[in-house]
Parts: C-alpha cells; structure tokens; sequence
C-alpha cells in the first residue's frame, strides 16, 4: 500500500511541476543579518524541486567572517522532517547529500579574493559541478558577494582555452541579489556572454530601494512601496505560520530590517506551472527582467558594459484599489499565493498527508503555443485540472501583457485583458484588431491561475502562449 501511495504522489508531482528539476549552487553569506537564514529555511522546504548542488558559505562583515555552520545546523533541522515531507512529494534529498555539499571560501571579499592563490573549497566545488557531465545549466543563486563565482572563472580562464572557456561561462546562468561587493560588476565586465540576472548596485546611495527582489517583503524598509498586504509578511504572520512549526520552523528568525530578500533567486526557478527560467522577460514569483544595457545610477559601482537581465516594470492592481507601475510589482503581485505555499509546506514537516494541504494538478486541454489570426476566437479550457485533495477549485485566466509582446489592454476599461467566462475552467478570448504596435501581430502570454478551498489556499499555474499572426 505504502509503495502504491508514492507511486501516485510521484505522478503526482511530475505531473504538477512538468519540467526537470534546475542544478543550484548557493553562494550565501549567511551569519551576518538574519534574512540568509530565513530564506535558507525556505529552500528547504522546496528541496525536491532543485538539485542541489552546492551550498557555499561567503563572507559577511568587516572582518569577513564565513560560517557554514549556520548551513549545518538549519540542514540538520531539515534532516528529522525530511521523511515527513517525503510524505507529501517526493525527491527531497537527504540530510547526508545535503551536507556533501556545503563548503566555504576563502575569509576575503571583492577583488582581493580573486587571482592566484585565491582557490577555495566553494570555488573548486563550483567548478566540479559546472564540468559534471550534465546537459542542464547549472544556477547560481547568488545571496551575499558572488566572489566565489569569480575566483572560479577567474581560474577557469587563466587554465583552459578559450574555447573551453566559453563552453563553461555558456552552462552558467547566475541570479544574484544586487552587487554585494565588487566581483559582480568585474564578472559582467570581463565575461560578456555570461547570462547574468541582477538588479546593479550597492545599498549605499539606494540600490536596494530600487532592486526588484526587494519587493519579496521590504514594503517598509529599502522598497518603501504600496500595494501589497504586508501583513503576510510580517514577523506576526512568520510566528503562526512558519516559527510554530517543528525543528525547521525553530530554525526560522524573527527579521531585523525586512522577511527573506534572497528567496526571489530560487523563487525564479520554483516548478509551479508559472516559471521558465530561461525566459526572465516571461515573469513568475522570483521577478521579471528583461536584457539591455541600463544606465549608470549613483548607485552603481561602476558603468554596465553590456546588456543583461534587469528591472522591468509592470502594472498590478493593488490591495489598496490602486494602479502601481514599477519593477517591485513583479514580484510582490504574487505575495498570497507564495506566502500560502509556504506557510502549507511547513505543515508538511509536522502533519500526516491527511491533515494537510497540496497544490491543485492544472492540466490544459490543449496546447500551451498556439498560433492565432487577429480577429479569431481563441478556446482556452483545463477541464481536466484535479486536487489531489479533492478541494474546490476555482480559476482566473488573465493576459500577462508585460510578458507578450502584443498589446491586449482595454483602454476604456483599464482591464488587461478581455476573457469571456476568465473565472471558469473553459474560457475563451477574441484576438482584438485594434490599433496595436507592432500592427496586429506578437505574442500574448495568458495565464491560468487555479487555487484550491484548502487551508492555507493553494494556487498551480499554467501558461498558454498565443502567437499572433497575419
């Protein structure tokens, strides 16, 4: 009966995410303020969607302290509710493959932690993973100063051809949260081709008031920004649903200054029917971005030489009944539904199967790209979408405007999108004709948002993208 149970919650899974789990690495300066921990806590409760394959200690503070004990213990807080999460989806790694990969580097940040006789166990450890015979990117979340990044390709290009090289820069792809010391500009600069996503700059001078993954809950600190409901953010919230919760939970704490601001990295990457991470210009809850050369700030270490992946705008109603256009809005336009989910996968570490909540399985009816003319009828429908819960179900299809770029907006209305029967499972839309630039063609992403009845209410998503086409 066990056996049969894991069968259907394995199907279950890879039926709900449809996509192979990403390759992590995690370069985290975790000790110095709390927001490491927290986000770390987090991770772990999504362990079974990535492979995890390193976690790297950095520095932090004026005298370069590097701790990977904080990495230690919370991986042994997750080690006793492992087996109980396993219980709710499968693949989560155990507690032994997780601490064969946490390492360190060396006690120097910025460019003093780069060139010969730099090397560090984190770095080295970097560059096994990136040559592992593996067709996947490898990601690397960047939460502190990406210094280990950098003495890594620093080596790689003083030891190997150009050649190869380029064969390595082309399996990275890095998301890092601002620039923590000035190894990022320097990564940018001297390695073009290098897939970068970063808002640029420092916290002196405002950087991090206007990073996009500030908006993860620093609506009163740096962000400073309406809109979302911060009480999901709130210690009081973290309190009741995430500190109350079992050994990980203890291992979660109370915030100083704002919750988590380096969850948005591996947010990017969560399988939820929402994200594709080659794609940061398609949006979901770690962000959208979008490539080109942005002009120097005061915050900025120095200029950006080439394009890469940064701040982007887009226009979500609020909770206070207002319009907000800004980069912060990618992010936090999701709030409920990652709080939700964190706050259900927390219950995973200490409830029975039977006492908690899963995600809705969305499953569409048709294609996710279709081709359509202007002035045709689209037919959208996920009849057969199921809980595995046997909870309610209800759906929201809307057009993602910013992520297309096709123009759907109503201009007498102000409503993004015009989907007849958008809160049904069978919905459909006119490809409107209006005047639109470029004329009538481009794409539009329509996204399905299915959330259960469940407590906490949990959301699955599904993208369906219309190429427009004379």
């Amino acid at each position: 009966m066990k056996t049969w149970l894991t069968l259907i919650l394995a199907l279950t899974f890879f039926a709900t995410i449809g996509q192979e789990k990403n390759r992590l690495v995690v370069l985290t300066d975790i000790g110095g303020d709390p927001d490491d921990q927290m986000s770390l806590v987090r991770l772990m409760t999504y362990a079974n969607h990535f492979d995890i394959e390193g976690l790297i200690a950095t520095p932090h503070g004026g005298n370069n302290s590097v701790e990977p004990e904080y990495i230690e213990k919370i991986v042994e807080a997750y080690g006793k509710v492992r087996d109980n999460m396993e219980l709710h989806e499968p693949g989560y790694p155990t507690e032994r493959q997780l601490k064969q990969v946490i390492s360190r580097s060396i006690k120097l940040d910025n460019m003093e932690s780069v060139g010969e006789g730099k090397d560090s166990p984190g770095s080295e450890l970097l560059i096994k993973a990136v040559d592992k015979n593996d067709d996947r990117p490898l990601w690397v979340n960047v939460w502190g100063g990406p210094s280990v990044l950098a003495q890594a390709l620093w080596k790689v290009r003083e030891t190997r051809s150009s050649e190869e090289l380029a064969t390595f820069v082309s399996k990275l792809r890095i998301y890092a949260i601002s620039d923590q010391d000035n190894t990022g500009p320097w990564i940018r600069k001297e390695f073009p081709n290098l897939f970068y996503i970063v808002t640029p700059g420092i916290n002196a001078g405002g950087g991090f008031h206007h990073a996009t993954w500030i908006a993860i809950g620093g609506d009163k600190f740096h962000g400073r920004f309406g809109g979302a409901d911060f009480s999901l953010v709130s210690n009081e919230w973290l309190d009741e649903h995430v500190r109350s919760k079992g050994p990980l939970g203890e291992r979660y704490p109370r915030w100083k200054f704002m919750m988590e601001g380096d969850t948005p990295a591996f947010f990017y990457l969560i399988n939820n029917g929402l994200s594709s991470p080659e794609h940061p210009n398609w949006g979901g809850w770690g962000g959208r971005y979008e490539l080109y050369t942005p002009k120097t700030e005061k915050w900025f270490l120095e200029p950006e030489t080439r394009p890469i992946w940064t701040n982007v705008q887009d226009e979500v109603l609020g909770n206070d009944g207002e319009w907000h256009t800004t980069n912060h809005a990618t992010i936090w336009r999701w709030r409920e539904a990652y709080q939700n989910d964190f706050s259900a996968r927390m219950d995973w570490t200490i409830k029975s199967y039977e006492e908690a909540n899963h995600p809705p399985v969305v499953k569409l009816d048709h294609p996710e790209y279709m081709k359509a003319k202007p002035g045709e009828r689209v037919d959208l429908s996920a009849t057969s979408t199921t809980d595995p819960d046997g909870d309610e179900l209800t759906y929201e299809w809307f057009c993602y405007e910013e992520a297309g770029t096709r123009s759907m907006s109503n201009s007498k209305t102000g409503v993004k999108h015009d989907i007849v029967d958008s809160d049904r499972a069978k919905a459909w839309l006119k490809v409107k004709t209006s005047r639109v630039m470029p004329p009538g063609t481009g794409t539009m992403h329509i996204i399905l948002a299915v959330t259960d009845n469940g407590t906490p209410q949990l959301t699955r998503y599904k993208r369906v993208i219309i190429d427009v086409v004379k």
